[in-house]
């Protein structure tokens, strides 16, 4: 039996690994997988070509990559200033910027994994393209690129895309980032994250795999099963700095990532996967090291993550599982996709 705690670095939080108890026995309800076969093109769906969304506006018909504003943000520049000021303690401010929503593929039916690391390195330029555009406004002092994938986690369309909310403020998770990273360049004058990677590849158990210029690992700290960091190797404030060679192999290596998650047990692997990027709120930020992470919510193929009387409760994570062995699971599957035979695009 495994009882220890391991402290995140990057979110300033220790987190209790207690790996025996994934094989507790289990009487709860269990994630249905549904075995329907989805189509190219779905006429229902707000996100295929042509289509009219729920603002009544006609999709392009795109051929490619498709940005278009979403049409029920959670922010926006109409946010009214005027709201009322809260009694006693209590504190509130606007929520201004911008929501955008960007559809990978015209195909109903396919999922990033499923894209070659070519129309990845398509998709980091229009997530490029937007941060820089977002990021330059005064107004805008955080660009979150993020996308949540499965049922599980709350997706009712699984056209594949993802959203963008520029906002001016920086979310909570950057920002105590932002303020780790800073002083851990203060006091070692040290990139924290090039440390962290360090640290994997001497350790080696929990590495996915690397190519060149950028690696994937789970992380000694992770809070989720199959918790996987996808790194530059050399640190970028942000996807946007990164060279022509060090996107092609971030590419590759989100790709085989993605691959394997789905070979593991031969089903489309639900994430929330977020792009971890420097705020641009005019600021420095220095040690800050630009990542993607992408966390998983199954720990097991139909038993989910839930959080509880440790995580709600108690403020902090449990992990029901060993990170070196969720590794170790996801490095002997096969780096070509399950459905291989049936073609990616």
């Amino acid at each position: 039996m495994t009882w220890e705690q391991r402290w995140h670095p990057l979110r300033e939080e220790w987190i209790m690994v207690a790996a025996h108890r994934n094989d507790r026995p289990w009487s709860g309800r269990a994630v249905q997988r549904r075995g329907a076969i989805a189509m190219p093109y779905d006429k229902r769906c707000p996100l295929c070509p042509g289509n009219r969304r729920t603002s009544g506006i006609v999709n392009d018909q795109y051929t490619g990559i498709f940005v278009f504003d979403n049409d029920m943000p959670c922010v926006g520049q109409n946010a009214p200033t005027d709201i009322e000021r809260p009694p006693s303690v209590y504190r509130n401010r606007p929520a201004t910027g911008e929501s955008r929503v960007v559809c990978y593929s015209p195909r109903h039916n396919v999922t990033l994994a499923e894209l070659t690391p070519t129309r990845i390195i398509s998709l980091f330029a229009a997530w490029r393209a937007e941060y820089r555009q977002l990021g330059a406004r005064a107004d805008i002092a955080h660009v979150l690129v993020f996308e949540n994938k499965g049922r599980v986690v709350g997706v009712s369309n699984p056209h594949p895309h993802c959203q963008i909310y520029a906002t001016n403020f920086v979310f909570k998770t950057i920002e105590t980032e932002v303020s780790a990273c800073g002083r851990y360049w203060q006091d070692h004058r040290r990139v924290l994250m090039e440390d962290i990677v360090a640290a994997e590849r001497a350790d080696g158990r929990r590495v996915v795999c690397e190519q060149g210029s950028a690696i994937a690992f789970v992380p000694y700290f992770a809070r989720y099963a199959y918790e996987t960091f996808v790194v530059p190797k050399q640190r970028h404030a942000s996807l946007a700095d990164l060279s022509r060679s060090e996107l092609r192999d971030l590419a590759r290596v989100l790709h085989e990532v993605l691959v394997r998650f789905d070979n593991l047990w031969r089903s489309s692997f639900p994430y929330v996967m977020a792009l971890h990027q420097a705020p641009t709120d005019g600021n420095s930020h220095d040690g800050f090291h630009f990542h993607i992470e992408l966390h998983p919510p199954l720990r097991k193929p139909n038993l989910m993550k839930y959080l509880a009387g440790p995580e709600i409760g108690g403020g902090n994570f449990l992990s029901d599982t060993s990170p070196e062995e969720k590794a170790a699971e996801l490095r002997v599957q096969k780096p070509t996709h399950y459905k291989h035979a049936r073609g990616s695009v």
